[in-house]
């Protein structure tokens, strides 16, 4: 196997935080906890509001398939941005493509198992998901995310108070999770959208470290609140990645075999949209 260029460092490194936005889809500007939330709401009256904000809970049971494109940060001192390509469908089905020269690195999940194909550091064959992704990739795999129809999921929602969040008071919420995988969620007091997501988090220097993403720029596509700006910043690092979402499309039509293993064909590009 040939040795990854520094090119291929690079998609390397947006690769794992491309795995750290897939929960769906900065530097930490938070602030300490109020004293008393903003308006006294119940953990389950905030969600309430925060699907209502988003478009509905019966806007959100009719999607079936969601497709997003973009760019998302790569670094590099040339500020690379890759393009990618975001396929999710019911129940649990994700597949995701980036695009650097002529190399298309595919990542799927069948709603239990994963594979992923990473030509750019020269391994062309399909490799199944680690044990830490496949478990990343089964808490993120919602398409509508964890906190709509929550507890028919078997999820329970907690409030923990009132942060700042880019100098906007938002909700704490607890997410825990059916598996017992704990997320927190910030809801913007205002908006009621959701501002910002633990994401998965990241060994660097020897331990794990917590990884936070910034959601933005909310956008409205067929009724339904998409963010198309997502920053992640990792703690104890200044340099920050962003994912820019330039279209989304509801209920495309996206067959099944979409999400089984990819085949390992070198240089094959993204399939046509």
């Amino acid at each position: 196997m040939k040795k990854p260029s520094g090119s291929a460092s690079i998609v390397r490194k947006a690769f794992f935080y491309w795995l750290a936005l897939s929960v769906c889809m900065s530097h930490a500007l938070i602030g300490a906890a109020g004293p008393q939330a903003p308006a006294k709401l119940t953990a389950a009256q905030i969600v309430e509001k925060n699907v209502s904000a988003k478009g509905g809970l019966q806007a959100w049971r009719a999607v079936q398939t969601m497709s997003f494109t973009g760019k998302m940060d790569a670094g590099g001192k040339n500020k690379t941005q890759l393009p990618f390509v975001l396929e999710k469908k019911r129940p649990r089905k994700t597949r995701v493509e980036l695009m650097f020269a002529n190399d298309t690195a595919v990542q799927v999940y069948d709603g239990a198992n994963g594979w992923k194909l990473r030509p750019f550091i020269g391994r062309r064959d399909v490799e199944p998901f680690t044990p830490q992704e496949l478990q990343s990739a089964a808490f993120e795999s919602d398409l509508d995310g964890p906190l709509v129809d929550y507890s028919a999921k078997g999820n329970n929602v907690e409030l923990e108070g009132v942060e700042k969040v880019e100098n906007h008071d938002a909700y704490k919420l607890k997410l825990t999770m059916k598996s017992g995988q704990v997320q927190h969620i910030w809801v913007d007091s205002e908006t009621f959208l959701e501002v910002k997501v633990d994401g998965t988090p990241r060994r660097m220097d020897g331990k794990m470290r917590p990884v936070s993403i910034y959601l933005r720029d909310y956008k409205n596509v067929n009724g339904l609140m998409i963010p198309y700006v997502s920053e992640t910043a990792v703690q104890g690092y200044k340099d920050t990645h962003k994912m820019l979402i330039e279209s989304v499309v509801v209920n495309p039509k996206l067959e099944d075999s979409l999400f089984t293993k990819p085949s390992p064909q070198p240089g094959t590009p993204a399939h046509s949209k």
